[in-house]
């Protein structure tokens, strides 16, 4: 059991009188008539109701952040009770080894894993069904997926070329997390630049083609995920548009 995790008595005596203040200054209005009726004062409460109210608290705040887990049946709440009540006493763990605990560990982020991916193919289901309206999918050996919305002409860029294109990007369940087309201003980079879905797929597109495609986690920002608005290991759906390749 972290020790950390309560408070001391000094600590909580401070929360308490950070939080009396803050009440006064919330309580009190700076123009207050002068008629106004004072508040009755809190009665006086003793060290043992303090603790019996604060340790309540505790509990309450530990078993609200274990409550969506436990709700899906990750959480033994009697087995929790007993390593709490085990940690507090100060005795040792002689149940289980630190080796047992990591292999429990291990188990169940297999688990955990094993259903996020079969949640994200349902979500690669749906997405492709709507993205690509039921028009022919092609798709290269690298598994990226494209339909080709509007045909180009003229020639392709490689991967030595900068272009101008414009896009939305989206992920599975439809969120926009970034478009050029919303901004109104085409973005221009190299082909070398950018993720491999996006290096693969704007080399089989022509001048004026409009492609929509979808990228597998592999070939775009892979378990690092990009930022706050990709999560690691997101599938990613573009629809993009190669308006000019701009140089060699």
């Amino acid at each position: 059991m972290n020790k950390n995790f309560f408070f001391t008595a000094a600590a909580f005596a401070a929360v308490l009188s950070v939080n009396a203040e803050e009440t006064k200054k919330v309580a009190t209005p700076a123009a207050a008539p002068a008629t106004a009726v004072k508040a009755p004062e809190a009665a006086p409460m003793d060290m043992a109701t303090a603790l019996k109210i604060f340790s309540y608290s505790q509990g309450l705040m530990m078993g609200q952040n274990l409550s969506q887990a436990n709700a899906e049946g990750q959480v033994n709440s009697d087995e929790f009770l007993n390593g709490l009540k085990l940690g507090l006493s100060g005795a040792k763990n002689t149940l289980y080894t630190d080796a047992q605990t990591q292999q429990a560990v291990g188990v169940l982020q297999a688990e955990f894993a094993k259903k996020a991916a079969a949640e994200q193919g349902k979500l690669a289901v749906t997405a492709k069904k709507d993205a690509f309206k039921d028009m022919e999918v092609k798709k290269t050996a690298s598994g990226l997926e494209y339909v080709v919305v509007t045909a180009g002409s003229g020639a392709k860029p490689a991967v030595t070329d900068t272009v101008k294109v414009h896009y939305t990007g989206k992920l599975l369940n439809g969120t926009v997390f970034d478009s050029s087309v919303q901004r109104g201003t085409p973005a221009e980079f190299g082909l070398s630049q950018v993720i491999p879905g996006w290096t693969e797929g704007l080399q089989l597109m022509e001048k004026g083609a409009k492609y929509t495609f979808y990228i597998p986690s592999a070939l775009a920002y892979g378990e690092r995920g990009a930022g706050q608005s990709i999560p690691p290991n997101s599938d990613l759906i573009f629809e993009v548009e190669l308006l000019d390749i701009v140089a060699k």
